[in-house]
């Protein structure tokens, strides 16, 4: 696991919120409203190192030179359907970034990524690139949807995974194939179980946001 690229976000409210969204009396409207606002503050954290550049602008009272965006444009990437639920909360934030999706499951029986359906901005290549999903277990579903988006042109170094919570187990997966993303997550918690389920997690995010279960 390449330490250097893995960024736990341990900040007061983040870490408050992500402990509302583990506990099971938690209802979905909550769950969903938490899961937005810690995307939108893991965006927040995400997105400290973008390039800015200095133009001239007029204030009431003076003409200044001041900092703006510069660079390339931005991206979100879900992976459905559980990463839904964190593009709000950075759109937020990022309200001119185009959203893409990108659909994967896990194949019951071998846990395998399987891809169901693929949808990004025509410009995809020229942009930096934010992948979302909520949770990070064995990340055969990430590791698949980072490679797809590089095969679509996305240069390495530009792209970001964001999740809220991981296992190590995850991580290192995407570390190994992946070494030039950079890892953004709330909570690195203690491992998968059995059933590829991370521990002590929340259950499955999915099923909590859309409330399916």
């Amino acid at each position: 696991m390449r330490q250097d690229k893995v960024h736990i976000m341990n900040h007061p409210l983040i870490q408050h919120k992500v402990s509302i969204i583990r506990q099971t009396s938690t209802g979905v409207k909550e769950f969903r409203e938490m899961v937005s606002e810690i995307a939108m503050l893991m965006c927040y954290d995400a997105t400290r190192n973008l390039a800015t550049e200095m133009v001239e602008i007029e204030t009431p009272l003076a003409t200044v030179m001041a900092p703006v965006l510069s660079g390339k444009k931005l991206a979100i990437v879900p992976i459905l359907r559980a990463g839904l639920g964190m593009v709000d909360g950075m759109l937020n934030l990022i309200p001119s970034a185009k959203v893409g999706h990108i659909g994967l499951y896990r194949d019951p029986e071998t846990l395998a990524p399987v891809e169901y359906y693929c949808k990004l901005p025509a410009d995809i290549s020229e942009r930096d690139v934010f992948v979302v999903d909520p949770m990070l277990a064995t990340g055969g579903s990430a590791a698949a949807a980072l490679s797809f988006l590089k095969q679509h042109g996305v240069q390495e170094g530009n792209i970001r995974l964001l999740c809220i919570i991981a296992a190590p187990e995850g991580v290192k997966a995407i570390t190994d194939a992946h070494p030039d993303v950079e890892v953004y997550c709330a909570a690195l918690d203690d491992c998968l179980n059995d059933h590829g389920y991370i521990v002590p997690g929340l259950g499955d995010a999915g099923d909590r946001i859309f409330g399916t279960k």
